[in-house]
């Protein structure tokens, strides 16, 4: 077993420090309309995926991993504030912020790689925006992780994430759960294909449902997640 493997499995794990167990991206919002099934919640991962995720953070994620193995920091900055610029919500764009610091401020603890140090320092420094899939990015390079595999980490977290809100906010079970998340296996792995090795100026997203979504989650009064 690879130590590789083993890094992939600690960024993975909700145990990992970087808080994006605390996002629901819009769920939470969609939950106090209407209780939806679980045909319908994997619908909404799928264009997630498709729309928003995939071609916008994977992308950048793809771009930053590859300026990270190069030892080029300016590349990732380009990457981390062009995914900033094209995240609408507000909401949004400062929790993938927060998680992405977290991540690389964690990281740097145990990591001597020298970019993953002076990318912490630009997120410390706020030269940078810190987006989470840029943090991922700059991290597993550090730690040896193939960027594909960190493409698909990343894809298989974010629906992870929105499997637990829903399990949270009493929309499904656990067992449907899994269920739902061995069925977008097919979904991830051909959006990772199409994405992680895409050039930065082909980075895109366009869900303005799913955008109207997450700004009415902003104006909730109470709420059990931060997006």
């Amino acid at each position: 077993m690879s130590t590789e493997f083993l890094s992939m499995l600690q960024l993975a794990d909700s145990f990992f420090p970087a808080g994006t167990y605390t996002m629901s991206n819009g769920l939470e919002a969609l939950a106090k309309r209407k209780k939806a099934d679980v045909k319908e919640l994997q619908e909404l991962i799928s264009t997630h995926l498709g729309r928003q995720v995939g071609p916008a953070d994977c992308c950048a994620l793809g771009n930053a991993y590859e300026c990270a193995k190069k030892s080029n920091l300016g590349g990732i900055l380009r990457a981390d504030w062009a995914l900033y610029a094209v995240k609408l919500v507000e909401e949004v764009r400062n929790a993938s912020s927060r998680s992405g610091a977290n991540l690389v401020r964690c990281v740097a603890t145990f990591s001597d790689d020298k970019i993953l140090s002076d990318y912490n320092n630009a997120v410390s420094e706020k030269r940078t925006s810190g987006m989470y899939p840029a943090a991922l990015a700059v991290a597993c390079a550090a730690l040896r992780i193939p960027k594909r595999e960190a493409g698909t980490m990343f894809l298989y977290s974010f629906c992870v994430g929105m499997a637990g809100a829903a399990l949270r906010l009493g929309a499904i079970d656990h067992v449907a759960a899994q269920k739902m998340l061995h069925a977008l296996r097919p979904t991830i792995a051909k959006i990772v294909e199409e994405n992680v090795n895409k050039p930065l100026d082909r980075l895109w997203q366009f869900a303005p449902g799913i955008d109207v979504v997450q700004m009415e989650h902003e104006r909730l009064d109470s709420k059990m997640f931060i997006t």
